[in-house]
């Protein structure tokens, strides 16, 4: 599915759903700014639009059709041959936490970024593409005056999304904190590694993505104009901050973990220790006895009538004894 807009300088709709025949004479107006979304495309909107429209490089189409697991941004200069304007592409990704499977679900971005034009590039519905599609058609506070905005808008929108996730996943952690302390299993340590290899993946993502937004942010690209570095650098602030709750969702998935293993060690501990317990306090038992059982020489039934009751009061009293004594050392 292929959306298209052209917008004036001042950021107002001049068209939408634009003719692919049209588009280069649009591109040649300086008074306008085009953007188009590709949703989903076919190989066929994808080759008349990236390749016969804006003659792109290539290699950054190559890099926009397959599937990237790292962000980054290139800037491409066009040499004598080449048809295309001077753009960024770049590769950024958006994350959705579920917490009913316990993954974070990442949506990549491709953006061709130029002085008066923006093309994105996703294979599925993005929130934050449809709520600056949504805005830019009403005029909110000038956003589609020109592509830098609107890229940054996304990108802002797309960081803020990142919340959400944090939040269902700063309340499971908390969940499992505590299911960890009160009810150990087996479970238990399956989710809390779950989780954990699902948090390194979020850190994975975002590392390369702050340092994208880092080089946004420092006014390396001219096609940023310097007005607007600010912005980027609070978008990149964001994510910042982002990644260290990430950090710190580590830090403390790694200390329920260790808190498991202690309430683990503990439950075996207890089991050994009573059943030791249990052997001691039988040991009187079992060696007068064994003691007993083996003496046939002179059995006491034999020679004293009431031999049977003096074994069974001595084992019974040399139990009570035994088990009186570990009582008062508090040994259980």
């Amino acid at each position: 599915m292929m959306r298209s807009f052209a917008f004036t300088t001042q950021g107002r709709l001049h068209s939408k759903d634009i003719d692919l025949f049209l588009m280069p004479s649009l591109l040649a107006d300086t008074n306008l700014f085009l953007w188009v979304d590709l949703e989903h495309p076919t190989s066929e909107e994808a080759h008349r639009v990236l390749e016969a429209v804006f003659h792109f490089h290539p290699l950054s189409i190559e890099d926009c059709i397959m599937v990237s697991p790292s962000p980054k941004v290139e800037q491409y200069t066009p040499q004598e041959e080449d048809k295309f304007a001077p753009y960024l592409f770049m590769i950024v990704h958006a994350v959705d936490y579920n917490r009913k499977d316990g993954v974070f679900a990442t949506s990549e971005l491709n953006l061709f970024l130029g002085k008066n034009f923006l093309v994105t590039y996703h294979d599925v519905p993005m929130r934050g593409i449809a709520t600056t599609e949504e805005r830019c058609e009403k005029g909110a506070v000038g956003i589609a005056r020109a592509p830098d905005r609107v890229a940054h808008t996304l990108l802002d929108s797309m960081v803020e999304n990142y919340k959400p996730a944090l939040d269902e996943l700063a309340l499971e952690i908390s969940e499992l904190e505590q299911e960890a302390l009160q009810n150990p299993s087996k479970k238990t340590l399956n989710k809390i590694l779950q989780i954990k290899k699902e948090v390194g993946h979020l850190r994975q993502i975002i590392g390369p993505q702050r340092e994208v937004l880092a080089r946004l942010a420092a006014g390396e690209f001219k096609l940023i104009r310097p007005h607007l570095v600010p912005y980027f650098r609070d978008v990149y602030d964001s994510l910042f901050h982002i990644s260290e709750l990430a950090q710190g969702y580590t830090d403390s998935l790694t200390g329920i973990l260790q808190v498991y293993l202690n309430m683990s060690s503990n439950q075996t501990g207890e089991v050994v220790k009573l059943l030791t317990l249990i052997t001691l306090i039988t040991t009187p038992l079992m060696m007068i006895g064994t003691w007993y059982g083996m003496n046939f020489k002179d059995m006491p039934e034999l020679q004293y009538q009431h031999g049977y009751v003096v074994a069974a009061v001595t084992m019974v009293l040399s139990t009570i004894v035994t088990y009186w004594y570990f009582k008062k050392k508090k040994w259980f």
